[in-house]
């Protein structure tokens, strides 16, 4: 009886690879971060999350305004059969634009517009927290951006809301560009978020679901106030047609479409489940038209648990998914598997900082899902370390080992 064929992917390869090109600062790098990042950092005190993710948020949101809703939440969630924020706001908000006076559980179409204010006002109030002092995951990823020359700009795009990477921006004195301009109520300019005119040294930071602070002014144009407003925060599953066409939400998802269509361009993701049907599906046009870009998508989970992203990475082949017990590379998904030896003799603290035994115990692990870990060895990336150089990461080849 022969013996079955198992493929292995080696950790040590894949990472080699990805700190050399993230320590030289010549190639086109991005990152894709989402709601997994803050829900995976500690605040101030040690407690977590940071920021909860979209099952914390839920039951917080919900929780302070049932005493106003408590009737139309009960009738939504038995009308849907995902309850989440996210879900349940999409639905209050196609509710409020279709209704007029005709009541559904109570309110009619002006309740349900405010019923959404109300909950982005509670959404604003939990998201609206301060990076923790000392050394936090996004410094660490600001020091990454800002410890080497670049030939081209970092590019961040997040779905997220927070003022956490502005915040970890300005601490650095790094400068950064959001797509507006101006002081007392910041105009987006949709020419400049297209263009590269600005220097490599200034970070671009693309909040392509909106962001505290952003809010309509007389003329419904969005603008930038520096408050803390949550006017304008679109989910996923409310982005709609005519929404997404108004800018800045267009133009920033252009831009990500575009970002990828460049040759020779990585895009890094942590925290995001590719679940977000507007933002994957953008991401996958382009990487089929540009096979010369790649994406490498950090996960937190197992692999099964990543359904999102293991389909993406199933129909595009310069999509590698890096989870937890296994990754899919070049379309392959395999288990992770180091090999006794290091690959030089000072290997050793670099391997243990991707690959180790959870804190709870067991079997060691591919831990760069986590923001914290992840963070660090960007910024680590640049430290001197004796090594054989990596093999190239655009030919990805699958390191097989036959048992």
């Amino acid at each position: 009886m022969s013996k079955l064929s198992v493929s292995f992917h080696n950790p040590d390869q894949y990472m080699a690879s990805l700190r050399t090109i993230i320590a030289q600062g010549r190639k086109r790098v991005g990152l894709l971060v989402g709601a997994g990042a803050p829900a995976g950092m500690a605040r101030a005190d040690g407690s977590r999350p940071l920021i909860p993710a979209v099952a914390g948020l839920t039951d917080l949101v919900l929780k302070a305004i049932e005493p106003t809703y408590g009737a139309q939440i009960i009738g939504l969630q038995n009308d849907l059969e995902n309850h989440d924020i996210e879900t349940m706001l999409s639905r209050i908000r196609s509710l409020g634009s279709v209704l007029g006076t005709t009541e559904v559980h109570g309110l009619d179409g002006g309740g349900y517009r405010a019923m959404a204010d109300a909950i982005c006002v509670e959404i604003g109030k939990i998201v609206q927290v301060r990076l923790p002092g000392g050394s936090t995951a996004y410094g660490e990823l600001v020091s990454w951006i800002t410890g080497a020359p670049r030939s081209h700009a970092v590019e961040i795009f997040t779905t997220n809301y927070d003022l956490l990477f502005e915040e970890a921006l300005e601490r650095a004195r790094a400068p950064y560009f959001d797509g507006f301009a101006g002081a007392r109520e910041a105009f987006f300019d949709p020419a400049s978020v297209s263009g590269d005119q600005l220097p490599s040294r200034w970070t671009r930071l693309w909040k392509i679901h909106g962001s505290l602070g952003w809010k309509a002014n007389a003329d419904g144009e969005v603008v930038r106030t520096g408050q803390t407003d949550s006017t304008h925060l679109i989910f996923p599953e409310h982005m709609k047609y005519n929404q997404t066409q108004k800018a800045p939400y267009a133009a920033l998802l252009d831009r990500l479409r575009s970002f990828l269509s460049t040759e020779d361009t990585l895009l890094v993701s942590i925290g995001f489940s590719f679940a977000d049907a507007h933002i994957t599906a953008r991401i996958d046009e382009a990487l089929a038209a540009n096979p010369a870009a790649s994406v490498f998508a950090f996960q937190f989970q197992k692999l099964d648990k990543e359904l999102c992203a293991v389909a993406l990475a199933s129909r595009r082949s310069n999509v590698s998914v890096y989870a937890r017990d296994k990754a899919v590379i070049n379309g392959v998904a395999a288990p992770w598997r180091t090999p006794g030896e290091l690959p030089t003799k000072d290997w050793g603290p670099i391997r243990d900082s991707y690959w180790a035994a959870p804190p709870t115990g067991g079997e060691a692990e591919f831990k760069l899902g986590a923001i914290e870990d992840f963070a660090r060895f960007f910024a680590n990336s640049q430290t001197p370390q004796g090594f054989e150089p990596a093999p190239s990461p655009e030919a990805h080849p699958v390191p097989a080992i036959t048992e």
